[in-house]
Order: structure tokens, then C-alpha cells, then sequence
């Protein structure tokens, strides 16, 4: 399975800035892979080997749904094999995806957070991407549509591998684009590789947020870019909120700060001329339940009476995109 998934980027990293990983990373990927693996890895890799083999026409990077398409209708027998295999691999958590009429309406409408950063940071035509925390890698296909030249995504779900390999059957094999099933903690400390290094929806679940940010400081070149979103409070220099246990029903939560504290752990971490480009609060409109993802959603994590308000009585979530140079 490695050698299959991975073999070309091996192949790619040879006598480039990602080289010095290449001595780790085959034993890495054993160990996730091969030593330790998921207990649901036999059966999401049956729905991979389901998906009826379709051959696309015009594939579409560009489009609010990460989109491939053919000239010709699907017969029903393919579009019902397509959507069992698909179905098979849920929940689907971030996209949405359209994949020859079968449209994946995802738990986030990723593709409204893409719109709020994109025409804020430095144009990705050629540059060499890092997506931490990049779930099923619908943002890492929007980057490869900006112009990346390489884009690989960190993220330890397995799943999300699934979910990524099952879309990349289609858009095509031989595209530069690679999730790794791992965590930022893996990626080589000081590796200085990436022109530009994202980081979303990661910082908060981190019990040591100066910790991970001295991770993606090190993983970019001198005057590489980060674009971090992480949930903020509304607040003053110096105050974060912690809390007692619970955020929004979510257990792994550990440090919201203000946005000028934020900014403070940046500088502290070595960045320069970092600036809040957009502060937003999560809707129900933008996180909720759909079909491809039927558990409880953001409005279930919500004071009912108030919508500033989570269960716990915290405040809601508000999400800040920053971006800053290493």
C-alpha cells in the first residue's frame, strides 16, 4: 500500500529541500500503516476497491465543490456502485466534493472558509505547500488549483486518508498532491521546506499552542508564509480562555486566545508581520448536518436561547485567519 500511494513523491523528494525527510518518512508510513493499523482499515479499503473505475473528462480545482466530471452520463449500475462505495467512507467532514454528479454535501462548507483567506495571502502559483490538519484535503485540492507545484497534507486519520485516496482515484493519480497520515510532531523539526505552510482548525486542540507554532516556524524557508485559523476570543492583550472542560462539546480544547495575544505567540515564535486578515463566527449555515455527515453539528453545540453562547455558556465560536512570515 505505501509503495502505491507514496512512491512518486519519495521519487520527488530526491535532491529537493524535502529531502532530508525522506530518510524517516518510509518508516513512518510502515509504522502507521503496516505496524499499527486501523481496526476499520479492511473495510474502507473494500469501498476504495468499489468505486466503479470512471474515467473523467474535465476536472474542475476551482469550483466551490472540488469537482470531476465526464462528457457522458453515468449508467445507473456505476452511479449507485459510486455512491455505496462513497457512502461507505462516511462521515465526510470537510468539502464539498461533486465526483461525476454525486455531490458529497460535507459537514463544513469548506469552501467558505477558502474564500474568506484566499485573496489575502501570497499567490501559491509554484510554491511548495504544507496543510496541517488537512482532513480529507479538500483545501490541499484548492491550493494545487492556485498553482501549488506540491502540496502534502499532515493529518493522523485514516479515514481522511480513505476519503482523500477515493477523490484522488478520479482527479488522477500523477497529480502532486500527498496525504500523509501523520501529525505535525513527525514532520522533521527545522526541515525549512515549504513556501507556505497552512495550519487551520489545529492550533486550539494543541496543549502546547507556542510548541506548534515553533512547528510550522520550522517547517517553512526563511520568508515562507503562514496562514493559521484558529478559534480567538473577543478580548484584550494577554487574556485567553481555558477551559474548565467542554468547548462547544468538543473534550480536546485548550487555549482560545484574544487576537492581540495571538499575535503576541507569533512574534514570540519568531514570525514577522503577522495581521489578523479576517475574523469570523461560525454559523449553522457554514457547520451542520447533512447526509454525509449525520451526527450532531454546530447548532447542537449551541446555547439554544443564544447563539453567542455555546451549552457550556462559553462564548461561540469566532474564528481568526492570520498570516505572518517566518
Amino acid at each position: 500500500m505505501i509503495a502505491t500511494l507514496y512512491d512518486d513523491l519519495f521519487e520527488a523528494m530526491v535532491d529537493t529541500r524535502l529531502e532530508p525527510w525522506l530518510n524517516t518518512l518510509r518508516d513512518q508510513l510502515h509504522e502507521v500503516l503496516i505496524n499499527t493499523p486501523h481496526g476499520d482499515m479492511t473495510r474502507w479499503q473494500g469501498a476504495l476497491s468499489k468505486l466503479p473505475p470512471l474515467n473523467a473528462d474535465t476536472v474542475d480545482l476551482e469550483t466551490r465543490a472540488v469537482k470531476v466530471s465526464s462528457e457522458e452520463p453515468l449508467s445507473d449500475e456505476a452511479s449507485q456502485q459510486l455512491r455505496y462505495a462513497l457512502k461507505a467512507l462516511c462521515p465526510w467532514r470537510k468539502g464539498p466534493f461533486d465526483l461525476f454528479g454525486e455531490y458529497i454535501d460535507t459537514e463544513w462548507r469548506s469552501d467558505w472558509k477558502w474564500d474568506r483567506l484566499i485573496s489575502h495571502i501570497s499567490p501559491l502559483s509554484g510554491r511548495q505547500v504544507l496543510d496541517v490538519g488537512c482532513g480529507s484535503g479538500y483545501h490541499m485540492w484548492r491550493m494545487l488549483g492556485a498553482g501549488a507545484s506540491r502540496v502534502l497534507g499532515v493529518d493522523p486519520s485514516r479515514l481522511f486518508l480513505m476519503q482523500f485516496e477515493a477523490v484522488k482515484k478520479y482527479i488522477g493519480r500523477d497529480q502532486p498532491v500527498h496525504l500523509l497520515p501523520l501529525k505535525m510532531e513527525d514532520v522533521p523539526p527545522r526541515l525549512r521546506a515549504f513556501d507556505t505552510v497552512f495550519s487551520m482548525g489545529v492550533l486550539y486542540h494543541r496543549k502546547s499552542p507556542i510548541e506548534h507554532l515553533q512547528e510550522l516556524h520550522g517547517a517553512l524557508r526563511a520568508g515562507g508564509e503562514l496562514v493559521l485559523e484558529t478559534l480567538v476570543i473577543d478580548g484584550e492583550l494577554g487574556e485567553v480562555l481555558m477551559p474548565e472542560d467542554r468547548y462547544a462539546m468538543m473534550r480536546n480544547v485548550w487555549f482560545l486566545p484574544s487576537p492581540d495575544t495571538l499575535l503576541l505567540w507569533l512574534r514570540r515564535s519568531g514570525f514577522r508581520n503577522a495581521c489578523v486578515v479576517d475574523m469570523n463566527r461560525t454559523t449553522a449555515d457554514e457547520q451542520r448536518t447533512t447526509e454525509w455527515m449525520g451526527f450532531n453539528s454546530l447548532k447542537d453545540f449551541l446555547d439554544p436561547n443564544d447563539h453567542l453562547k455555546t451549552v457550556e455558556g462559553l462564548p461561540a465560536p469566532l474564528r481568526a485567519v492570520v498570516v505572518a512570515e517566518a
